[in-house]
């Protein structure tokens, strides 16, 4: 059974984390977004529903081409230079998340819910440097 752990708190994932160096109304579309083990896509749009902040990216072929939202509280960090976003979980997880299929989704308090849940138990990352 999960309990309460080292990972992002429940009430955090919906919110950049301090140091992620999100500036309030930064527009992140269009920017890569990679995650521990490579890219995964770039940012598709940006929402908040719900006080319940995410990413819609767009995978490109890798994951068939659907997109995956993405609760910001697991963004590590943003370079505005490089046009970059770093997320702090591996490709595989990301691809795991509960399935995003419709735009009314981010719209569907429960089905925010059930990705923030599943973000929120996910072991933490190793975030050091090489």
């Amino acid at each position: 059974m999960w309990e309460e752990r080292d990972s992002v708190p429940m009430e955090s994932i919906w919110s950049y984390a301090a140091g992620s160096g999100y500036a309030e109304e930064q527009d992140l579309t269009g920017c890569t977004v990679v995650a521990n083990d490579g890219t995964i896509g770039h940012v598709d749009r940006q929402a908040d529903h719900f006080g319940m902040r995410h990413l819609v990216v767009d995978t490109g072929v890798w994951v068939f081409g659907r997109s995956v939202l993405v609760p910001v509280g697991v963004v590590r960090g943003i370079d505005p230079e490089a046009r970059t976003v770093t997320v702090g979980c591996t490709r595989a997880e990301v691809k795991a998340a509960p399935r995003f299929r419709t735009d009314s989704e981010t719209m569907d308090r429960e089905y925010l819910a059930s990705v923030g849940d599943y973000y929120h138990r996910l072991p933490p990352q190793d975030t050091s440097a090489d």
